[in-house]
């Protein structure tokens, strides 16, 4: 139950706060505008967590939903 809690923790951490942090047009990443980088960063690393979730999970363990 600990290491579940502490995930959902780490899960509100692009949301607490970071846009008001992040809310600039300039410097430009990649050629996008910060802000746009920024959530574009979280989408793809929200996958990433969600696959580590997925392993970590022990409740799921011995299913195969193919």
């Amino acid at each position: 139950m600990k290491k579940r809690f502490w995930l959902y923790i780490f899960s509100l951490i692009p949301a607490i706060g970071s846009l008001s942090v992040v809310n600039k047009v300039e410097p430009y990443v990649l050629g996008m505008p910060f802000v746009l980088f920024w959530l574009l960063m979280w989408v793809v690393l929200t996958s990433l967590f969600l696959f580590i979730v997925n392993i970590l999970d022990t409740a799921n363990e011995g299913e195969d939903d193919i």
